[in-house]
């Protein structure tokens, strides 16, 4: 899966993503919290709910880095969800200020982390083992996503392109492990191969942001090219 290293481009990209989405939300009214977000069941509120108790729930796994003590992201799926309920129903203020506080906390944790602690093995909410610059890649994910979701303005065309490779880079690693992915070849709109899944299948080609849309779910695919219809993804996370 994705990592990225951790040094000060990485914080940087992540500091300025959190920064984009801050600026989306400044002056947020309770009803514009209330409204639906691009996520099927979720109002805005819940987005950013999720972010603000995502941020400290990846800080749990980088103590766990730091220290070998295991500390799971979330107690339980049925924990996570609960509180991404129960903070979507707060004040707008209330909201986007925890948004803010967290990220700021977790943009001075991940820049203090010890050296040695990037190489340490950890398990996040997914599944997976991995090291803390996996962590970052996820947090960027999470951010640049979001903020789409958010339906403020922001489309997957306007993720800075250093940001959205990141993203799809994450994205295409998910789908190389994922079962009852079909065969066909991804082609950016050049016809540059980007990806193959399985052998044969058709070829899909459009723009990296495209592509990312699709692929995340963000999409229907409808801006991308393909000798009949496109094939049919698994849900991604």
């Amino acid at each position: 899966m994705k990592e990225i290293a951790p040094d000060a481009t990485s914080f940087h990209a992540l500091a300025a993503a959190a920064d984009r989405l801050l600026a989306a939300v400044d002056g947020l009214t309770d009803a514009g919290a209330a409204a639906p977000s691009r996520l099927p069941g979720w109002t805005r509120g819940h987005v950013l709910s999720h972010l603000a108790a995502q941020a400290p729930a990846l800080e749990r796994l980088l103590a766990w880095a730091r220290t070998g003590v295991e500390t799971p992201q979330y107690a339980s799926r049925a924990a996570r969800d609960a509180e991404i309920e129960s903070g979507s129903r707060l004040p707008a203020t209330a909201l986007v200020s925890r948004v803010r506080d967290s990220a700021t906390h977790w943009q001075a944790t991940v820049e203090s982390l010890p050296e040695r602690t990037w190489d340490a093995t950890i398990r996040p909410f997914t599944g997976e083992l991995c090291t803390p610059r996996r962590i970052l890649v996820i947090r960027l994910r999470e951010l640049a996503l979001h903020l789409v979701d958010l339906d403020l303005g922001h489309e997957i065309d306007d993720i800075p392109p250093g940001v959205r490779d990141i993203v799809l880079d994450d994205v295409l690693g998910y789908y190389a492990q994922a079962d009852g992915v079909p065969a066909f070849t991804l082609r950016d709109a050049d016809g540059t191969p980007v990806a193959r899944f399985g052998d044969g299948g058709p070829d899909v080609s459009g723009k990296p942001s495209d592509l990312l849309a699709w692929l995340s779910g963000r999409s229907d695919g409808t801006a991308l090219t393909a000798p009949g219809e496109l094939p049919t993804l698994p849900p991604w996370i």
